[in-house]
């Protein structure tokens, strides 16, 4: 797995690929966290169109990545999953939390 940060307009996107389990959240996690602490942007999008495997690491990835963000004065999206990872997201109830698109 790998996650490709930039900066875009004021806020941020998370580009992440290949697969997110147990092992691999908490990589993305670190790094996640150490951005979203240092710079505090207005907004992160987590994008997920590269994607190719999730558990429900993912989701507890999403759901701190939000409480973070919100903490920081900020709000997280998620971008481009894949139609069963949207499925998945939906089920657990992220969409009352994160926009997803």
């Amino acid at each position: 797995m790998k996650v490709d940060i930039r900066n875009e307009n004021g806020g941020a996107v998370a580009a992440i690929t290949g697969e997110i389990d147990h092992h691999s959240a908490r990589t993305a996690r670190s790094e996640l966290d150490r951005y979203i602490i240092n710079t505090q942007p207005r907004t992160l999008a987590i994008d997920m169109g590269g994607i190719t495997f999730m558990d429900s690491s993912g989701i507890g990835l999403i759901m701190g990545r939000s409480k973070l963000m919100k903490e920081c004065g900020g709000r997280l999206e998620v971008r481009n999953a894949q139609p069963y990872i949207k499925r998945v997201l939906k089920l657990a109830g992220v969409e009352r939390i994160v926009k997803i698109t």
